[in-house]
């Protein structure tokens, strides 16, 4: 029995899942538009109460206000921190990483607080609790009337950040807050395009975000440059890795055929925290030496520095613990994930791709 399929795209590249309103990402100019502004110009115009603000007024189709996103996180932070108890029951014996995906799950209904609110201020409580476990410290009180990116670093550190610390990491928040149908956003939209709640849509999305191919990569940059660990090393050990065919971490992306446009947002914001006092240098010699290394290899091919890179020297540099630059990542993500999934439950279609069948068939 002959049986003919009709093949698309397999991974789904190239095929639109749904219209969004959101963010826009164009690899081969290098371009990501999030809300209708391109990404460098919002960090300049705004910080993250802002972004999600206009966010979810583009995922729910109703206005909202940054004054009110920035009242409803600040009491957000405040609920999720009464119920620490609760949450964090389930994430003994668990890495930070896998503590904070027990507890997302047990998020439930706050009153008079939008659902968004509630998973986006609870994210660096349950965060920063599980920071300050893992170093035999106490859980931080949050800030309600602190931006969101200060008060992340004031529960993940113990102390209250300077104002270029709480602006690196504000800087951060907005160029990660969401990018196109990335993998854990596509994961969100099909969770919430079963009329599932957000709640259920979100912790599915984070874990999709914790994989090594989406958002678990920045660790694994800082191993590198760990490994690197000097000028002088730098040629022979890339030529090395290159010859064993191993992935450079920090280089290349799925969709950008050119720089990653957040890449140098996050160096930008990077160079105003330190103005030199981090590994940048260092780093800047690394990057630049692998970039024409892989064009030496795969002329063909481009393949260049992606947000990961700089993400990884950023969140270094601001002391967050390298077990935690996942959740960090999902709470910015969380303001995407959010908007997606309300936009994707007004358009009320189910999300159902198809499969081509490779498996024999009967006679």
């Amino acid at each position: 029995m002959n049986l003919q399929i009709s093949r698309s795209p397999i991974g789904l590249d190239g095929i639109a899942a749904a219209e969004t309103v959101l963010s826009h990402v164009d690899g081969e100019r290098g371009e990501l538009i999030i809300a209708g502004e391109r990404v460098g110009d919002l960090v300049r115009q705004t910080g993250f109460e802002g972004v999600t603000a206009r966010l979810w007024s583009g995922g729910t189709g109703q206005p909202v206000a940054e004054a009110s996103v920035r009242a409803n996180l600040g009491a957000a932070r405040q609920r999720a921190f009464a119920r620490l108890p609760d949450l964090l029951g389930a994430t003994r014996g668990l890495s930070i990483v896998d503590g904070v995906r027990a507890a997302i799950a047990g998020l439930r209904a706050e009153n008079a607080l939008p659902h968004e609110a509630t998973i986006v201020g609870a994210l660096p409580v349950i965060a920063g609790a599980l920071v300050r476990r893992s170093t035999g410290g106490d859980p931080i009180a949050p800030d309600p009337d602190a931006s969101h990116a200060a008060d992340t670093l004031s529960m993940m550190l113990g102390r209250k950040p300077d104002a270029r610390e709480a602006a690196a990491l504000d800087a951060y928040f907005v160029t990660v807050c969401d990018h196109g149908m990335n993998a854990s956003t596509f994961t969100t939209r099909g969770v919430a395009s079963t009329q599932a709640d957000l709640f259920a849509a979100v912790t599915a999305g984070y874990c999709a975000l914790t994989g090594p191919l989406h958002g678990g990569a920045p660790e694994p940059v800082l191993e590198m440059l760990d490994e690197i660990g000097s000028s002088e090393r730098i040629k022979p050990w890339v030529d090395a890795a290159l010859a064993r065919g191993e992935r450079l971490m920090g280089f290349g992306h799925r969709i950008y055929r050119v720089r990653d446009p957040r890449a140098d947002v996050l160096k930008g914001a990077i160079e105003r925290l330190a103005g030199g006092g981090t590994d940048l240098p260092f780093a800047g010699e690394v990057e630049a030496y692998i970039r024409a290394a892989l064009r030496r290899k795969n002329p063909d091919r481009p393949l260049d520095t992606n947000v990961e890179f700089f993400t990884a020297i950023l969140l270094d540099a601001l002391k967050i613990p390298r077990q935690a630059f996942t959740p960090v990542f999902a709470m910015a993500r969380a303001a995407g994930w959010t908007a997606h999934a309300r936009e994707q439950q007004r358009g009320g279609r189910l999300i159902r791709p198809s499969s081509a069948y490779i498996g024999p068939m009967p006679d």
